[in-house]
C-alpha cells in the first residue's frame, strides 16, 4: 500500500470506524498521528566518533530524512561523558514521510524481526504517545545487511492527538499496527 493510499485509507476506513467506537459527533475531534520520532543514542560514540556517523547515515537511509545530531545535556563521569558531546540523532517525521515510513514499519520491517509475536500494547505513556523499541535496524530493506559494521537499535515513538491511551490503541490498531493479544 503506497502511502497516498495509507493516508486515504485513514480518511475512508479508520475514521469512521474511530468515529462509530467512541461515539464522536465531529471529524475532528477523531485522533490522528501527529508525528513519528525515529532516535538512536550510542554508547561508543563517546570514544568513536565515526559511530555516530554510520549510524546517522543508517537512521537518513530508513527514513529518507537527514538527522539532527543530537547531545548531551549533563557531564556524567561514570559513562566517560562531557555535557554538549554528541551522543545520538533524531529524525521527526511529519505529513507524507510519516504516513510512508508508517507503511513500511506495518507491512515491512515488524514482520521480518526474528520470532515476531506482535509488538506490546503496553507502551503507551498515558496521554496517547506509544513507543516501540527496535533491537536490529537490518529489519529495514533499505540498510544493505553487507555494509552495516555493527547491530544497534533505536526507538519508534508514534505520537497521536488522542486524549488517552485507549484512544490511541485504537487507532494504531485500526493503522494495522500488530499488538499482541
Amino acid at each position: 500500500m503506497s502511502n497516498q493510499k495509507f493516508q486515504d485509507f485513514y480518511k475512508k476506513e479508520v475514521i469512521p470506524l474511530l468515529m462509530k467506537e467512541f461515539g464522536y459527533k465531529n471529524v475532528m475531534q477523531v485522533p490522528r498521528l501527529q508525528k513519528i520520532v525515529v532516535n538512536t543514542s550510542l554508547s561508543e560514540a563517546t570514544q568513536n566518533a565515526k559511530a555516530l556517523d554510520a549510524a546517522a547515515a543508517e537512521i537518513a537511509q530508513i527514513t529518507g530524512q537527514r538527522p539532527v545530531i543530537t547531545k548531551a545535556k549533563k557531564s556524567i563521569a561514570a559513562f566517560k561523558l562531557r555535557g554538549g558531546q554528541a551522543i545520538g540523532a533524531c529524525v521527526t517525521l511529519r505529513k507524507k514521510q510519516m504516513y510512508e515510513f508508517l507503511n513500511r514499519l506495518i507491512n515491512i520491517a515488524l514482520p521480518r524481526v526474528r520470532d515476531f509475536k506482535g509488538v506490546s500494547p503496553k507502551s503507551f505513556d498515558g496521554r496517547g504517545n506509544y513507543t516501540l523499541g527496535i533491537t536490529e535496524q537490518i529489519i529495514f530493506p533499505e540498510i544493505n545487511y553487507d555494509k552495516v559494521d555493527k547491530i544497534r537499535g533505536m526507538n519508534v515513538t508514534l505520537c497521536t492527538s488522542a486524549k488517552n491511551n485507549d484512544e490511541a490503541r485504537a487507532l494504531l490498531k485500526h493503522l494495522g499496527m500488530p499488538f499482541r493479544a
